[in-house]
């Protein structure tokens, strides 16, 4: 029903089709068929010469669509596309020399490829050439953010009521940053003396502690370093199960998803369990070293092992291959982001709490990185609804939330290009949080975390107020 109303939502009221040339690209679900596991190489060869019949009349119908877009979305249409080129050359040509496919078909399949990039690359001219005097805001606004938001989130919490808990989240992290800033000072600042500002003293702090961290070529390796850590740690503890069939590969992110996240997951859906899962790791390779140098200090040593628990084990990965495994292919297929983004955040504080790599500069780096998670969220709904300038924005992001520059241009970007997504993360996250406390609290001495993490992940990707319907009535039955 929700997913219904979604559509009608987006096709009645919310209307991006018109406004974000970035929504037709035809290069991630190309990309799909070829990295796919779900049948033999030359069936998905042959449904990908299919599809690609439809290349051409799909960007006509996009050109016809789009009305006044914003000059944001104009952007990240054409380099996404673009980017995504590679797919109909690179990959295409790697996955056919690797077939048993007849001679014919293989010239057809690179001949269609032609027109393929072709129109991929008219639809970004048409788009640079295109002349919009008058283009739209990439703000939603209060109507529109708030329909969306209880549409997207699903949650038993409006985006206002959401938004003030974040304000005060972000105020409790900022005392108990402090406590831990002011107890680390003389090991890292020696006798300097103490500024009398909290959250200078604790930046500077922060500051000090981010310079341990990898370089721009060892980025990628340090994460895959780390994957086989926490699933050592995840085990010794037991705190959930984690299925070792189930392929985890960490790749540079692919062209046609960059200019929005720096990490993320790429997951198979139910139909395809045993296909790779996906950890796309942006590349720094290009960029110039006062950029990688604040990128790198913001993914610092203990930031980026942070990100792993929430990209990977026990965070986006595990969950995923927990969600096929559901039941409802419904509660799989249909997934609710807040579910899924409080899930890995929810991990991260699990696994401190359980005594992952405790010492006082990690938990003063969860608490940053926690901040972020809170901040996403209020610069969401300010953004979109308050119109908060890009100025006010990194004031929020680099004075209160302790970032680097480069990640706060970065998020800055994210908010302009997407709405209410940035709102899940904290709100799926302040509910499971709420539901493991409340059960904790019913079941006393009987209260089993292993047990509450796998009944919690067995309902698929479902919003966790269903969840947590589904779980006390079972409780009480």
């Amino acid at each position: 029903k929700n997913q219904l109303q979604s559509t009608i939502f987006r096709i009645d009221k919310l209307k991006s089709y018109q406004w974000n040339p970035a929504e037709y690209n035809v290069c991630g679900s190309f990309a799909e068929i070829l990295n796919g596991k779900y049948d033999k190489l030359e069936t998905r060869l042959h449904n990908f010469n299919l599809k690609m019949n439809g290349i051409v009349g799909y960007y006509e119908a996009a050109k016809k669509n789009i009305q006044n877009p914003t000059v944001e979305h104009t952007v990240l249409a054409i380099s996404q596309n673009l980017g995504g080129i590679s797919v109909f050359e690179k990959d295409l040509n790697s996955a056919l020399s690797k077939s048993k496919l007849a001679a014919t078909e293989r010239t057809e399949i690179k001949e269609k490829a032609k027109i393929a990039i072709n129109a991929i690359v008219a639809y970004a001219n048409w788009l640079k050439d295109l002349k919009n005097t008058t283009p739209r805001s990439f703000r939603l606004g209060t109507e529109l953010y708030k329909e969306k938001f209880e549409l997207d989130i699903q949650s038993n919490y409006k985006a206002d009521t959401i938004f003030k808990k974040a304000v005060d989240h972000k105020n409790e992290l900022h005392v108990k940053m402090y406590a831990l800033a002011y107890k680390l000072w003389p090991k890292y600042m020696k006798s300097v003396v103490k500024p009398q500002d909290s959250l200078l003293l604790i930046k500077t702090v922060i500051d000090k502690i981010s310079l341990q961290h990898t370089t721009p070529n060892n980025f990628q390796s340090a994460i895959e370093k780390q994957i086989p850590e926490l699933i050592a740690f995840v085990k010794e503890k037991d705190l959930l199960y984690i299925d070792p069939s189930k392929p985890l590969v960490v790749r540079k992110e692919p062209k046609y998803m960059a200019g929005v996240a720096g990490a993320s997951i790429s997951a198979p859906g139910p139909y395809d369990k045993n296909g790779n899962t996906y950890y796309n790791v942006g590349s720094l390779s290009g960029w110039p070293s006062e950029k990688s140098e604040s990128y790198l200090r913001e993914y610092n040593d203990y930031v980026l092992q942070i990100l792993n628990i929430h990209e990977a084990i026990p965070g986006h990965y595990t969950q995923l291959v927990y969600s096929n495994q559901s039941p409802s292919l419904i509660k799989s297929i249909l997934g609710n982001g807040a579910m899924i983004e409080g899930w890995a955040v929810y991990a991260e504080l699990m696994m401190l709490e359980n005594g992952y790599q405790n010492s006082d500069e990690m938990w003063l780096m969860y608490y940053k990185w926690n901040l972020r998670t809170t901040c996403n969220l209020i610069l969401d709904y300010s953004v979109h609804v308050k119109n908060m300038t890009q100025e006010e924005a990194m004031k929020l992001l680099v004075v209160e939330a302790f970032q680097q520059q480069a990640e706060a241009e970065g998020k800055w970007n994210r908010v302009s290009l997407s709405q209410v997504q940035l709102c899940s993360y904290f709100t799926g996250y302040t509910e499971i949080y709420e539901l493991r406390e409340q059960l904790k609290k019913e079941q006393g001495a009987t209260f089993n975390l292993k047990k509450f993490h796998e009944k919690f992940l067995s309902y698929g990707s479902a919003p966790v107020k269903y969840i947590k319907e589904l779980m006390i009535k079972e409780l009480k039955e």
